[in-house]
């Protein structure tokens, strides 16, 4: 009859510890990112009965409290840095050193450019090099550069259309200023080691003597020294009238300097032969820059390896006409703007039009995820029952999806919970009767004394 008690008190606890994680979850109901547990009971072997006709059990006791890690909702954000993962997966976080797990996806930048969570752990991820090439280390997520630093031209791409019909100019001494001198001219923009934009000019003279050639002559306006502090401002020449002769390197008068020749040469049907693209030219746009090389390429050429040498710039009885024109300079540019796409890459945006990837967020998944050990703030750590983390980048790997501006609630489902706590409650309230009937049995025994 004493086992009856004991049989109760069993109960007793197992339903309060049940009402425990009940009001644990409920608790957690609005905590991003939160995974619900569940109680597992199993009943505790008593005595057989003598004879072997039967066992009496000795009550329940707490098998086990799992995580149940079913995605939770998802909610959207105005905030890029608050991150969601679409699929299996964790979050993978640094605390000196040592990793740590999560869903929960609110981060933000610290003072030093790292993306952190509310209590400073730093979000890892794989780096990526200057180039915003991604690498496979793993390590604390930065976003370091404010500035895009400049890059200086090296090459330009054309495509055109030199018009056959046209005759060599009458005038074979080239000057920029008179247009009876060339056939067209085309600008662009070109930048120097520094980000400085200078104009250049492309002048396109069709040859006299040799059929189906062309010359192109770049012209840039030199940008004169800067006089040192205390020394006399340069006086200004009025610029002369007539013909002004261009002298490669030098330059004129007006300040123009001729950077170079290109010869570019078609066939009879108008094709592109070879455009001498492989044969640099250089432009020194200052005193306080690198000197440039830059490569004006107008397309292939058959003799340049091209199955038509219609692909670029050709040579056809029609007008003329621009079709393509490249540079791959830029100038410098502030930080604009991040975004963090759904393989989890980092890219900036800067300023100045460009873009560079500045890493990518992992995730981890586990072999066993319910066995990782709870150790608070809404983080998980590995145990041997878990197994080791496998950590890739994002929607590889059977891994989910990173979504920005988007966090997963808690997976509570509150009607659940109300409906377990109920059960608990009345399970809990049906062990305290036994007890009391199991005393009021003891009280009539004890009377049979008397």
């Amino acid at each position: 009859m004493f086992n009856t008690l004991f049989t109760g008190i069993s109960g007793m606890n197992a339903m309060g510890k049940g009402l425990s994680v009940v009001g644990d979850n409920i608790a957690n109901m609005n905590t991003v990112g939160f995974k619900s547990s569940k109680v597992s009971f199993t009943d505790i072997l008593g005595s057989t009965i003598q004879g072997g006709e039967g066992q009496i059990g000795r009550g329940v006791q707490v098998a086990d409290i799992y995580k149940n890690y079913a995605q939770g909702t998802f909610e959207s954000s105005s905030n890029y840095l608050d991150l969601a993962v679409d699929g299996e997966g964790f979050f993978v976080v640094g605390d000196k050193g040592k990793k740590l797990f999560s869903r929960a996806g609110q981060f933000k930048l610290d003072r030093e450019g790292r993306i952190v969570n509310a209590k400073g752990y730093v979000l890892q991820g794989y780096k990526s090099d200057d180039n915003g090439v991604v690498t496979q280390e793993v390590t604390d997520l930065l976003i370091a550069p404010k500035q895009k630093e400049a890059r200086a031209t090296t090459k330009v791409t054309f495509g055109l259309n030199l018009d056959s019909r046209q005759k060599p100019p009458v005038n074979p001494v080239f000057d920029n200023k008179d247009a009876a001198t060339y056939n067209y001219s085309s600008q662009f923009v070109a930048y120097d080691s520094q980000g400085d934009a200078h104009q250049v000019t492309a002048y396109y003279v069709k040859n006299a003597g040799v059929e189906n050639t062309w010359s192109v002559n770049y012209v840039y306006k030199a940008t004169p020294p800067t006089p040192l502090p205390g020394q006399p401002q340069p006086q200004v020449q009025p610029a002369p009238t007539g013909p002004q002769a261009l002298t490669l390197g030098i330059p004129n008068a007006d300040g123009f300097v001729l950077a170079g020749t290109q010869q570019i040469r078609f066939g009879q049907n108008g094709e592109l032969l070879n455009d001498n693209s492989n044969i640099p030219i250089a432009f020194n746009f200052g005193p306080n820059v690198k000197p440039a090389s830059i490569n004006f390429d107008y397309g292939q050429g058959v003799e340049e390896g091209s199955q038509t040498g219609f692909l670029g710039t050709v040579q056809l009885a029609a007008d003329y006409a621009v079709h393509e024109l490249y540079q791959d300079g830029f100038t410098t540019g502030s930080l604009s703007s991040l975004n963090i796409n759904k393989e989890g890459k980092i890219s900036a945006l800067f300023g100045n039009g460009q873009t560079r990837v500045l890493g990518q967020v992992v995730l981890a998944k586990f072999t066993a995820p319910t066995e990782l050990a709870r150790v608070g703030e809404n983080l998980l750590a590995e145990t041997y029952e878990s197994g080791d983390p496998i950590i890739s980048g994002a929607a590889s790997n059977s891994l989910g999806r990173v979504l920005s501006n988007t966090l997963e609630l808690s997976n509570v489902d509150l009607s659940e919970e109300f409906i377990r706590m109920i059960s608990y409650q009345r399970a809990f309230q049906a062990n305290t009767r036994t007890i009391t009937t199991t005393d009021e049995m003891l009280q009539e025994l004890l009377t049979l004394k008397r």
